[in-house]
């Protein structure tokens, strides 16, 4: 049984039938295993998160916010990446390669590639805003696409 749900229309919007909690829940899961097997990201990932299990309930809620419109994540991911040391924008590129690797290999590739373009503006938000949390009088460089 296919589960692929049909390409999204230009200017629709991804909702509730567009994918399911298990396409979210698959996406979210399978990538935050190889973001943990990592080298580079892994320790990074590892020293700031105690409850695996807690974090990524909440990345599934902040996710099918994103994907399926269903407004379950409450949160403030900025001021708790800002506070990270160390960031740099060959890590954000790093989360975004394995983001789309990941992507590709979901069976639901309309919402995969939702996912992927969601990703590069929630990384590109990120970076900017802690680099101007760092520096804030200086120009924030945005990401560059591999």
């Amino acid at each position: 049984m296919n589960n692929a749900a049909p390409p999204i229309a230009a200017g629709q919007v991804p909702g509730s039938d567009f994918c399911t909690e298990a396409d979210v829940t698959n996406l979210v899961h399978t990538f935050y295993a190889q973001v943990r097997e990592d080298e580079v990201l892994g320790p990074i990932f590892e020293s700031h998160i105690d409850d695996w299990d807690h974090h990524l309930a909440k990345l599934v809620d902040f996710w099918s916010a994103i994907l399926r419109r269903t407004n379950r994540f409450s949160g403030a991911p900025m001021p708790k990446h800002a506070v990270l040391p160390g960031l740099s924008a060959e890590l954000f590129q790093r989360w975004l390669k394995l983001f789309r690797e990941n992507a590709a290999s979901q069976p639901n590739q309309a919402m995969a590639q939702q996912a992927c373009a969601m990703a590069e503006r929630i990384a590109q938000s990120l970076w900017m805003g802690y680099q101007m949390s760092r520096v804030p009088d200086a120009m924030p460089t945005e990401l560059t696409h591999e």
